[in-house]
């Protein structure tokens, strides 16, 4: 069923409105606050909106304005809620659980069992069925929740944050589980993780403060984002800046060739990856004759050290000076902040460089490996009909 949605909640600040075709799943991102739990609730029937309306194919889930206030309740909206924890009954086995959403409805205690036994070794679970959840492993008792949900045939899926409190052991097999489910099935999963979005989602809506900031095809929104919000969900630099003559200009000086079709002055962005940013302490231009080093590195004789990209780097290479801003342990990289962009360097890199807050360094990319694309004006990108998400 196709799915619509528009509501505010002023009191959270909170004003959203998006769609969603039948089968299609939904990745809703955004940090703590940004409204990612107040949109579940309201389609569940946990919240009532100020104003708006839902549908789910013919049905109304809420309507609400000037002279009148629909609100259908929560176990006839055709919606399941699949929380970050399993919530299962304690008191019940693992095939009672599952078979509880089919009995409510008035299934036959034999059939409600099958159909629950159907959905337990769907997930791989079906051995467990007489346990109790006390007797499951998170990664058991996420299996059987999941099942639960799907046994009561949900017309929408609600998954928030599902693999959030699993081990990241477990994790994987879990989302491989989900990503099986969720095929041809109408869901929205809210997620901090961007690579759930890319395994499990058609498209990507992005929250901030109660408001869709991007809006799109999956493979649109991570990995050509318009705000730096969505750029940094993705773990991509955005540089914005305008069409040249000879290219792309960027806002902080950067200029890359290029020879896309738009015309001079016209808004673009350009998305490139931290670790394909290379960094040198040298004021020299880069010959194409150095070699690759431990590290992700290149020594050559003008520059002290060249870290980040993979690869050596033409003469065409784009270089900026800047001043680095802030430098961040990241994992096993180190991750050096200038001029609005982000480069990953090796550790030993940054200490044979000398890198420190303050210090003068040249950033550099190479051409392929960047991504030059218009920015749309002003709100989210709107993928127009055929049940893209649409934003506001």
């Amino acid at each position: 069923m196709d799915f619509s949605f528009e509501a505010t909640l002023p009191e959270r600040h909170f004003d959203v409105a998006f769609a969603l075709a039948h089968g299609q799943t939904l990745a809703v991102l955004g940090p703590n606050g940004a409204g990612k739990s107040t949109l579940l609730n309201l389609v569940a029937g946990l919240l009532a909106p100020s104003a708006g309306r839902a549908t789910l194919g013919d049905g109304v889930l809420f309507d609400v304005g000037a002279g009148r206030r629909v609100l259908t309740e929560p176990r006839r909206r055709g919606v399941s809620l699949l929380a970050q924890e399993a919530l299962l009954f304690p008191h019940l086995t693992a095939l009672e659980n599952v078979a509880f959403g089919p009995r409510s409805r008035g299934m036959p205690r034999a059939q409600a069992h099958a159909t629950a036994t159907t959905w337990l070794d769907r997930v791989g679970v079906a051995e467990l069925a007489q346990r109790r959840p006390g007797r499951l492993s998170g990664g058991q008792a996420q299996r059987v929740a999941v099942a639960r949900a799907l046994a009561a045939e949900p017309s929408l899926l609600l998954l928030d944050e599902p693999l959030a409190a699993l081990d990241v052991t477990v994790a994987p097999a879990v989302r491989a589980l989900l990503r099986d489910v969720l095929a041809e099935r109408t869901a929205i999963v809210v997620t901090h993780d961007p690579l759930d979005a890319f395994l499990l989602a058609d498209h990507v809506l992005v929250l901030d403060g109660g408001r869709v900031v991007e809006a799109g095809p999956t493979g649109d929104v991570l990995t050509r984002p318009v705000t730096g919000f969505g750029a940094r969900l993705a773990g991509l630099n955005l540089v914005r800046g305008r069409r040249t003559p000879a290219g792309f200009e960027g806002s902080n000086g950067l200029v890359v060739p290029w020879e896309g079709p738009h015309l001079p002055g016209d808004e673009l962005g350009l998305a490139v990856r931290p670790a394909a940013v290379a960094v040198t302490r040298a004021a020299a231009g880069i010959t194409p004759n150095g070699s690759r080093g431990s590290a992700g590195s290149w020594l050559d004789d003008d520059d002290d050290a060249v870290s980040g990209a993979d690869g050596p780097h033409p003469i065409g290479a784009s270089r900026l000076t800047a001043r680095v801003d802030d430098v961040e342990h990241r994992g096993d990289v180190v991750r050096v902040h200038a001029a609005g962009m982000a480069a990953d360097l090796a550790p030993a890199d940054v200490v044979s460089l000398g890198i420190l807050p303050g210090t003068e360094v040249v950033l550099v990319v190479r051409p392929e490996d960047v991504a030059i694309y218009p920015l749309p004006a002003p709100g989210p990108r709107d993928t127009g009909p055929g049940g893209a998400a649409v934003g506001r």
